[in-house]
């Protein structure tokens, strides 16, 4: 087993946990974490597809990069979304 299929199926077995807990999971900062984790298999497997050749792919490394960049953003939005929610049901009761 070469280090690039490691990493690709590693990927992908983050990717399927985090399908799994998006499914069965009902707390939105659990489902948000899901999310997190199924992105951190995709980037895994950017990265290892970028990795096949003898000179990485830099523009690969690049959207990995920007594409934290844009997760951590989105985390950021979708956890102050789910505590306002959850906060405003607080309210109502």
């Amino acid at each position: 087993m070469t280090q690039v299929l490691f990493y690709l199926i590693l990927g992908v077995a983050l990717w399927v946990l985090g399908l799994h807990g998006l499914i069965r999971l009902h707390q939105p900062i659990r489902r948000i974490i899901s999310v997190n984790i199924m992105g951190s298999g995709v980037f895994m497997v950017m990265v290892a597809l970028a990795r096949r050749s003898e000179d990485p792919d830099p523009v690969m490394h690049a959207l990995v990069v920007t594409g934290l960049v844009v997760a951590i953003s989105a985390t950021a939005f979708a956890l102050r979304l789910a505590v306002t929610g959850q906060r405003s049901e607080e309210d109502r009761e």
